[in-house]
Parts: structure tokens; C-alpha cells; sequence
């Protein structure tokens, strides 16, 4: 089943102004606490440390998007359940229509899969804490893969996706495409970009980006449903 890198991508793009009400403030923080020598160019130590929190952000998206690529195709393999892999796709496409109502503020039902990965950060958050604030860029990766885990509907909604795919090195890519679509939202959030944040919480921006996301759960529906037929 070939799910479009692209779309993965897209979908983390579109994303972009819940994925900065959502870490835009830990994001900032981090950064504010940064040791800057004065005697190097700041912005570029800011970015510096930006990019590998967020490199290690997404490598704990990889490992996710691996593991539940792996358990899905497993379980389709030892089960030898017909039309396992429909079913997987049509209920990723119902999570990416949750997920586009979400970001839209028309329906907040995705909160309460939210709530359900807050009891799994409780016990990863003590940890995550210990490494604010960062001291070297290799400790920005490790904080970034540890607050990777911070409970998100919209990585719960692309994990479906991984899932989906029963294939590890899909979810995996999968995962990292989209990560990648995050990027731009939150180094802007590093770097104190207030027009972009301004821009990215705006009503028409969110509803446009969750029509899209939408939009594109329906096509997967659609696509399920004709394999069904």
C-alpha cells in the first residue's frame, strides 16, 4: 500500500499552526536558555541548536513510525487477516478527517486520544526535564528525542498512517517526511518569528489547513472503499 511521502510532508506543513501552539512555547523557551557566546554569530547558534532539537524530534517520530510499521505488518502476516491493509487505511483516513476538524477548531474530539499518550508522558516527562536547558547541540538532539514523545494528536494521526503501511521502512519515511513539514514552523518559533506565529494561528490559515487535511482523508477513504469493492 504506497502512501505519498509528499502528502506525509504536507500534512506536517499544514500542521504547522497546532504544531506551534503546541510546542511554539517549549520551543522558545529552550532557546532563550541557550549559552550563547558573544564573540560568535548568535543567529546562528540559535539555529544550531534548533535544528538538532528538532533532528532528534523527528528521530523519535522515526522510531515510532518504525515500530508501528513493523507491529502492523506482524500482525497482517501472522493473522493472515483479508483486507487487513483496507482496514488500516480507512481508519487512517477517518483519524486525518479528526485530525483536520482539530485544526479547523470545529470539533476537539482528537483531545481525548491526547489525553490517552499524557498517562504514557507522565513517566517520560521527569526524564525530558532533566535536559532543559540544553547545554551542547548533542544535548538539544537527545532533549529533542525524549520531548518527541509530548502527547500530539497529529502525530497520533500520521502513526496511523505508519500503521497503515504494515512496512517499517514506510512508516519510518513516513514519519520523517512529515517531521520534516514541521520544520519551518518550529525554527520559526526558535528564532521568535512573531509574524509567522501570528500568521500561523489565524482563523483562515487553520481552517484552510484542516479543509486540506480533510480533504485528504477523504481521498483515503474513498481509496480503501474502491479496494473493498
Amino acid at each position: 500500500m504506497d502512501y505519498s511521502l509528499g502528502a506525509a510532508f504536507i500534512v506536517g506543513l499544514m500542521g504547522a499552526g497546532h504544531c506551534f501552539g503546541m510546542c511554539g512555547g517549549l520551543v522558545g523557551a529552550l532557546s532563550s536558555q541557550i549559552p550563547l557566546d558573544p564573540k560568535r554569530n548568535q543567529l546562528a547558534q540559535i539555529l544550531s541548536y534548533q535544528f538538532s532539537y528538532n533532528g532528534g524530534r523527528i528521530v523519535s517520530y522515526v522510531l515510532a513510525g518504525v515500530v508501528c510499521g513493523a507491529l502492523a505488518g506482524g500482525i497482517g502476516i501472522l493473522f493472515a487477516v483479508d483486507d487487513y491493509l483496507i482496514v488500516l487505511r480507512l481508519f487512517a483516513g477517518v483519524m486525518m478527517i479528526l485530525t483536520g476538524l482539530y485544526i479547523a477548531r470545529l470539533w476537539f474530539g482528537l483531545l481525548k486520544i491526547e489525553a490517552v499518550g499524557k498517562r504514557v508522558w507522565k513517566h517520560i516527562q521527569p526524564l525530558a526535564q532533566k535536559f532543559v536547558p540544553v547545554k551542547s547541540p548533542l544535548h538539544a538532539v537527545l532533549a529533542g528525542m525524549l520531548w518527541g514523545w509530548l502527547p500530539c494528536g497529529l502525530v497520533y494521526s500520521m502513526l496511523t498512517w505508519a500503521v497503515a503501511s504494515a512496512d517499517p521502512l514506510q512508516g519510518g519515511l513516513i514519519m520523517a517526511a512529515f517531521g520534516l513539514g514541521t520544520l519551518p514552523a518550529l525554527i520559526g518559533a526558535g528564532v521568535a518569528t512573531k509574524n509567522l506565529a501570528l500568521w500561523l494561528q489565524h482563523k483562515a490559515v487553520r481552517i484552510i489547513s484542516g479543509l486540506a487535511l480533510i480533504g485528504m482523508g477523504i481521498q483515503t477513504i474513498a481509496v480503501g472503499l474502491g479496494q473493498l469493492g
